[in-house]
């Protein structure tokens, strides 16, 4: 998902990174085709490069995210930028273009995330607006042009929730492998980092959008962990609790979650 997940899956059907953000691409002429003279298949090709180049706002003008991303204001772009770059970190670095069908006002453009030996073939749909080819497809642009600039707050939010939830059964299945190697104890956030068994990622908030901390019981022999939004209603909405029995959350305007306040998950 998202335009983090945001957009990459929405956009070019490629997963996402959430590591470090790559490097720069090395710049590569920049095509001068006018907008309403490019095909499908070249508006991906300029798509992808200005995301290769970080040229963001020229990247989402050639998308349905246009109707989102020209709304922000530089403040608000800049809050994003993450998050844009997450997007930028998994396009290939190679446009392998298969073919194209057109229809009408719709158009399909086939890409290969693979290579030679092993292809992999996904989709890349457009949509014709104002006379010039745009990525994403009709559903998307509509969706897009409903929510305006809270689409992008909305799926940011949306997509941080789902990376908690899988990050805090990480942290779960960390403190298994980590007792059974240290004699039923149990480690703090820093330990669990350090044995390699979950991301360093968690001990900031940048690329998460949430403050993580793991709390020992006495003599480490009972853990819980905790994670709320960096900030509430930007970042994300819910606060989570997980412990050995299982996961909870709820909206406590940015607060820990105490586990008796919220239902099992």
């Amino acid at each position: 998902p998202f335009v983090f997940g945001l957009c990459a899956a929405l956009l070019v059907g490629m997963p996402v990174a959430r590591a470090q953000a790559a490097p720069p691409a090395q710049k590569t002429p920049a095509t001068t085709t006018a907008p309403a003279q490019r095909g499908p298949s070249d508006t991906v090709r300029a798509f992808h490069q200005a995301l290769r180049e970080r040229r963001f706002r020229e990247a989402f003008a050639l998308s349905v995210l246009n109707y989102a991303v020209r709304e922000l204001s530089a403040e608000e772009f800049d809050d994003f930028k993450t998050d844009f770059e997450r997007i930028e970190a998994g396009v290939p670095a190679t446009d392998r273009l298969t073919g194209e069908q057109v229809s009408g006002e719709e158009a399909t453009v086939f890409m290969n995330f693979g290579d030679e030996t092993k292809p992999d073939i996904k989709p890349v749909e457009l949509v014709r607006q104002d006379g010039a080819w745009i990525v994403g497809s009709r559903q998307d642009l509509d969706t897009v042009k409903k929510g305006g600039k809270k689409f992008l707050f909305e799926a940011r939010i949306e997509t941080h929730h789902a990376e908690v939830k899988a990050l805090l059964e990480r942290i779960h299945a960390a403190q298994f492998i980590y007792s059974s190697q240290h004699g039923g104890t149990y480690g703090d956030m820093s330990q669990l980092i350090s044995a390699g068994l979950v991301p360093q990622d968690l001990l900031g908030t940048e690329t998460t959008g949430y403050r993580f901390r793991v709390a020992l019981g006495k003599d480490a022999k009972s853990w819980a962990a905790f994670a709320e939004p960096a900030r509430h209603n930007r970042t994300g909405r819910l606060s989570f609790y997980r412990d050995p029995s299982g996961l909870q959350s709820k909206d406590t305007g940015g607060k820990p979650l105490k586990p008796s306040s919220a239902p099992k998950q």
